[in-house]
Parts: structure tokens; sequence; C-alpha cells
């Protein structure tokens, strides 16, 4: 019996590891799906972003008690990990507790620790259940997360909840196994949040005890398996992607756009002919109309969105009503994203579907209405830039399409016949001057 467990442990573990392997690898190509683009240099502020950003949540701060509601389910998903680390390592060699005895009252201490971090996110995850379904903050009830996306948010939540009680009892169990004096149960001390729930366990036989520790132990830990294999599925993949994130955020001021440089070259070709080359390619697109024209960066932004909606939340455009929203940006790019990705795994390359990010996921409307302002930019606590994608459909549906509001091309005629948005003559643009 001892050693079956061992076998379905590792086998366990093997299945889990490879199913989140294969996703990972289907997102790492999907990601790659985009154009290069050369994000490079200044690494000391790169490390920096990623640990003030990404692990240290330095823009969550800006409303402080939400900000330390949200570090206290991240610290306790990563650092209760470490406790995940002894649950493996005990089920492959088929001990229990092995790091009790090595590390002896420091022991009791982390496990203590781990046990007021499980109580913090229970805490935790209950008040973000209430708020998103009984106080119903407005970035929660919009439009964008109709359907599946709610859902999401409330089944992480609750299994959040579940796995730290999984947690809690396992512990409770084996210190009541522990007053007993089962020779399997090695004495660890007490622990801090496990040993009010003991009482209520201490009338139970050795051997319901026994059957309950073991059963929260391997329901924790195929939880586990299963959440990471959530993971990938779900908008808390950002935990994982936050990090080489942030890592590559832009560095250059906020808000700076790129020039085309193919742009910049017909329009000194135009200017300047005797500096075209005889062999001068014209570019193939202008813009994005689909996630392969998008760059590598614009794909990572959207597979890493949390959904939280602070980015819509800023958009002025979309607070006056209009129809854009950068959240919906994001989970556009990605719902693309991720059909493409299932194309090629059905066909093993991608066949064409007659689909397109521009017109089938985002409309026409959604774009002409940003202001390329930039509050989605800043608002954002994981260095993602809506701004880019919506920049890089606009200039497809314009440059490609030729489809401008007429306000639009009056004001991109002026510029062309009088190098200014006005409609006056160049010749005639200092008159005010000689007539003040």
């Amino acid at each position: 019996m001892h050693y079956l467990q061992q076998v379905l442990f590792i086998a366990l573990t093997a299945f889990g590891t490879w199913l989140f392997t294969r996703k990972a690898g289907e997102i790492r190509r999907n990601i790659l799906l985009g154009k290069e683009e050369e994000i490079s240099g200044n690494s000391g502020a790169r490390w920096r972003n990623l640990l003030l950003l990404a692990l240290g949540q330095k823009k969550m701060f800006k409303n402080p008690l939400v900000a330390m509601m949200h570090l206290v389910i991240y610290a306790g998903f990563v650092i209760i990990n470490i406790e995940v680390l002894e649950i493996v390592l005990d089920g492959l060699t088929g001990k229990h507790r092995l790091f009790a005895t090595p590390l002896g009252n420091l022991y009791t201490i982390l496990i203590n620790a781990f046990e007021w971090l499980a109580a913090g996110v229970i805490l935790v995850c209950i008040i973000f259940l209430v708020r998103r379904n009984l106080l119903r903050l407005k970035r929660f009830l919009s439009r964008d997360l109709d359907g599946w996306p709610r859902s999401d948010a409330n089944y992480i939540l609750l299994t959040e909840i579940v796995l730290m009680s999984l947690f809690l009892t396992m512990n409770a169990a084996d210190q009541v196994l522990q007053a007993k004096g089962n020779e399997h149960y090695l004495h660890t001390g007490v622990f801090a949040i496990s040993s009010f729930i003991s009482p209520l366990l201490s009338g139970m036989s050795e051997q319901s005890l026994i059957v309950l520790e073991r059963s929260c132990w391997w329901l924790h830990i195929a939880g586990i398996f299963a959440f990471l294999n959530y993971l990938p599925y779900s908008k808390h993949l950002h935990i994982l992607l936050a990090f080489p994130n942030a890592y590559y955020a832009r560095l250059e001021l906020p808000g700076k756009m790129h020039n085309m440089p193919s742009v910049q070259k017909e329009v000194l070709y135009a200017m300047q002919p005797e500096t075209a080359p005889a062999d001068a390619v014209l570019p193939a697109h202008f813009g994005a109309k689909d996630i392969f024209e998008l760059s590598w960066k614009n794909l990572l932004d959207a597979y890493s969105c949390t959904e939280c909606g602070r980015c819509t939340a800023s958009c002025p455009a979309n607070l006056t009503g209009k129809k854009l929203s950068p959240r919906k940006i994001m989970m556009a790019t990605r719902d693309r994203l991720e059909e493409v990705g299932k194309n090629i795994n059905t066909n093993k390359t991608f066949i064409a579907d007659n689909k397109s990010l521009l017109h089938d996921y985002i409309s026409v409307e959604e774009l002409r209405a940003c202001t390329t302002c930039n509050a989605c930019v800043e608002a954002c606590p994981v260095s993602i830039s809506p701004l880019d994608i919506i920049t890089e459909l606009r200039r497809s549906l314009i440059m490609e399409e030729s489809n401008a509001p007429q306000e639009w091309n009056s004001t991109f005629s002026n510029i062309e016949n009088n190098f200014a948005p006005w409609k006056f003559s160049p010749d005639e643009r200092d008159k005010w001057a000689a007539e003040a």
C-alpha cells in the first residue's frame, strides 16, 4: 500500500508536469507568432522593473488597502509553495514531513508563518468575492467580463479558499495524531492556526484521523497540480508572465510613439527621388490587421493581462460612454491568439480562417474612440500597453483600408498640401504678424 501511494504520486506529478509543459510550449509558440522586436539594453532598469512592478507590485500601492490585500494573496501563493516542495518530496520518497527533523524548531516557525498566510489568504479571498459579487464595483460590472471571464475570477478565489482550508485541516489532523502518539506523525510543536481546529477533531478515531489527514494531503497536492494546469487558460497566467512582461517593458518616456521607417522612407523618396534605390521594395503592409503583424511583445502583453480593469477605469473615452475599453482590447487579442493557436494545433500550420483581429474581434468604433492619452498604460500594474495594439490596428485601418472619418481625411489633406493641419497656404501663414 505504501509503495502504491508513491507510484500514484509519481504518476500524478509526471502527468501534471507534462500537461503544464505542453501548454506552456503552445503559449510560447503563440507569442512568437508576432513580429520580431528588439527590446534590450539598460538591464539595470529592467531588473528594477521586474522587482518593483512584478514582485513588489509598486503600481498597486496607489490604493494601499487593496494593495495590501493583494499582497497577502500573492505572498501566500508564492511562499506557501515552499511548503508544497516538502509535500512533493514526501510523496516521492514515501516520508512524512521530511524537513521536520533537520530544521528542528525552525520548521515549526516556518509552518506557523505558512498558516498565518493561509488564514490571511482565506480572509482576503472572501473580501474579494464580496467586492466582486455583492458590492459589485463598477469595473467588475463591465460587459467585457460577461460569461467566462467573470466566472474565472470567482473560480480562482474559491479554489484558493479550498486549498488553504485543506492545508489547515491537514495540519489540524496531524496535530491530533501527534498528541495520540502515532509513530508516523512526528512531534513538530504547536501550529498557530490549525491548533484552533484540532479540538474539533479530537473525538475522532485514530484511523479516521489518518484518513482525514491523508485525504486533505492528496486533495491539496492534486488541487495544486490542477491549479497549475488551469493557469494557462485563466487570466491568472499573469502570476507567471508578469515577470518577463515587466522586464521587457518599454523604457522610453510614457506615450512616446514610434514612426514607421517604411513610411519615412517613402516620404523621403517622394521628396528626393534621387535617393530612392533602384531595387526599393515596397512594404508588405502598414500597421497590423491580425496578430501576425503585431510584435511578440504585444502578444506577451495580451497573455499577461490581469483583466483587473484599471486601464478601462482610467480611459477618458470609456468614461464618457464611448465603446472603447482597453481591457477588452487585450482580452480580444488573447482570444484571437488562442484561436490561431488551436488552428495550428489542428492543421500543424495556420490555415486562413477568413478572420482577423481587426473587424472580427476589435471594431472600428473602438479604435476611433482612442485619444492616445496613455492613461491605460500608466494605470496597468504589470506594464501592459493596450495603446501599442490600438495604434498598430488604426494604422492598418487608415493606411491599408483608407478607412477614416471625414474630419480626419480633411486634416490629412491639409497636412499633405499645406504641411499643417489647417487649411491655410504656407505662404500666408505669417500674415497675422504683418497685420498686427
